[in-house]
């Protein structure tokens, strides 16, 4: 998977760009549905990840990219995480993708584009 280039609302991977929230799992790209997570929102600030959504568990890592930092992840999605032993990996979209880049097997991710 290569990642083309990143900005404030859109990525590029694979030369298909993407102007929402991606999820990527065993290096297929979808779309975010946050819907799930909609009425989290007004405890937030911000449409929260939640439990609610299809997080793809299936990996031993899982990294989620929160936009500049605004992405909240809810508790539940940790405890979740534990449960099922997979390693977490939250941090700043940019910094997300980088270690995306690095090609490590067994990890899906979920990368915020804004905010």
């Amino acid at each position: 998977m290569r990642f083309d280039a990143f900005s404030f609302g859109s990525i590029s991977i694979d030369g298909v760009t993407y102007s929402h929230d991606v999820v990527i799992a065993h290096e297929q790209v979808r779309k975010r549905k946050k819907k799930p997570s909609r009425k989290f929102r007004d405890a937030f600030g911000h449409t929260p990840l939640s439990i609610e959504e299809d997080i793809p568990w299936d990996c031993r890592r899982l990294v989620i990219g929160t936009g500049t930092g605004a992405l909240p992840v809810m508790e539940e999605v940790k405890r979740e995480a534990e449960r099922r032993h997979v390693e977490l990996l939250i941090v700043p979209t940019e910094k997300a993708i980088a270690k995306l880049a690095e090609q490590l097997p067994q990890t899906n991710a979920i990368l915020h584009l804004t905010c």
